[in-house]
Parts: structure tokens; C-alpha cells; sequence
């Protein structure tokens, strides 16, 4: 929301749940990794994810290295996995149990997972959506054009279905870490309370993305039910 816009303050104000969980979710993720980071593991994150990832028959699926902190992820359209730099190379139990988690992403690609094959529908949406959905409803309230604003908001909607489809997959793909993480050796029971540690942190990032979506939606319908109402 722009700040010049009328009402930004109060708005701020009606972010502020998501917004102080979100900044709880990133001092936790950054504490439970460095933490995490400190406890040696038997291999690399590299060599976890190639494990998990062939011996779910995905020998296909490419692993690479690339640049930024905790920028790792698994692009379902090239077939690769990309780890950070630290988390390729590093054997520590966050570095694998990171690696685990991109790898669940992968083998939910290659079963079908279907709230996985929602969210790639999604996204070109909800990227369009969260950057133009909110200036579209901030003119149409600016030149008081109603139908303008309407459409400001259904298109930010988008925004709000992707986050809340992408909580089942991040869930489940940390599930699927935790499993395979101790079915394929590579982290014992004794170990795994870092690695949960880690994988639930990063689970509320998600959580509070999601509520910051939806306070921002529900804030935008507010306002144009206001405006009407005048």
C-alpha cells in the first residue's frame, strides 16, 4: 500500500499481527539455522538431496549451486534443484535437512502432488496479482471508480489462494524431509531435533505470508465496502 495513500497508517496497523509473526518466523529461522549449522553431518547437502532423489527413481532431476542465503528451491519447470552455495557444500544437519526439504518438493513433482500442481498454476497469477492487484485498488479508490477498485481486489485475490495452497505444500515436503532424512541414513533420531527445528521456522514464515495476505485482502474489501457505504 502506498503510504500517501489515505488510511496507510491504519493499515500498517492492521498488518501489525502478520507483520510481528513474520519478524518472529525470520529471528527464528536465522537462530535455528545458525544453531543447526554448528552439528556435522555424515555428507554434504549436495549428496543428501542426490540420495533422496535417486532412490526415489528422480535421477533425472539436476541438483546445482547457486548464490544468496537460504535462496534454495525446486524448479518444477526445468527439473532442478537449486541449493545455496552453503547448504550445497555444507554437512551440517541444517545444510541436509534443508536439501531434504527442496528434495520433497521434487518427488512431489513427480507423483502428482496435487496442491503442488495448484501452486505452479497460481503463480503467474499471484506474481501479476501482488504487485498490480494493490495499485489497480488504490486508483480505483483514489478516482473514487468502484469498478476499478473491484477489480484491484479479485486480482489481489489471487495472491491469497496462492499462499494459502502453498501452506499444505511446504508442510508436506518438510513431512517428506523428516522421513527420508532417517529412512536413507543420512540423519539419526538422535539428530533430527535441529533439523525440526529448522523445517518448523520456516514453516511459519509461511504461515505469516499468509496471514499478511489475507489481512491485506480483507483490509481492501473493508475499505471498499466503506467507500460504497458514503
Amino acid at each position: 500500500m502506498p503510504f500517501f495513500f489515505p488510511g496507510y497508517f491504519q493499515y500498517i496497523l492492521f498488518l501489525a499481527p502478520a507483520l510481528l509473526l513474520a519478524f518472529i518466523a525470520q529471528m527464528w529461522v536465522s537462530s535455528a539455522y545458525a544453531r543447526a549449522s554448528q552439528i556435522p553431518a555424515s555428507m554434504s547437502g549436495f549428496a543428501a538431496a542426490r540420495r533422496i532423489l535417486d532412490s526415489a527413481g528422480l535421477t533425472n532431476v539436476q541438483i546445482e549451486a547457486i548464490p544468496g542465503h537460504l535462496s534454495d528451491h525446486y524448479d518444477s519447470r526445468a527439473k532442478v534443484l537449486r541449493l545455496s552455495a552453503d547448504n550445497y557444500h555444507g554437512t551440517s544437519v541444517a545444510a541436509v535437512g534443508v536439501a531434504a526439504h527442496e528434495a520433497g518438493h521434487a518427488i512431489q513433482d513427480a507423483v502428482g502432488y496435487l496442491p503442488l500442481i495448484v501452486r505452479n498454476i497460481a503463480v503467474p497469477a499471484a506474481q501479476f496479482g501482488s504487485g498490480a492487484g494493490m495499485w489497480i485498488f488504490v486508483i480505483g479508490m483514489m478516482i473514487h471508480w468502484s469498478q476499478l477498485a473491484l477489480l484491484g481486489i479479485v486480482i489481489f485475490s489471487a495472491v491469497v489462494i496462492f499462499q494459502v495452497v502453498n501452506l499444505p505444500v511446504e508442510f508436506n515436503a518438510s513431512s517428506r524431509a523428516k522421513t527420508l532424512l532417517v529412512s536413507e541414513g543420512i540423519v539419526n533420531q538422535y539428530e533430527m531435533g535441529p533439523v525440526r527445528n529448522v523445517l518448523a521456522a520456516a514453516a511459519l514464515t509461511y504461515v505469516a505470508a499468509t496471514l499478511q495476505s489475507i489481512l491485506q485482502l480483507l483490509w481492501f474489501i473493508s475499505q471498499f465496502n466503506r467507500s460504497r457505504d458514503r
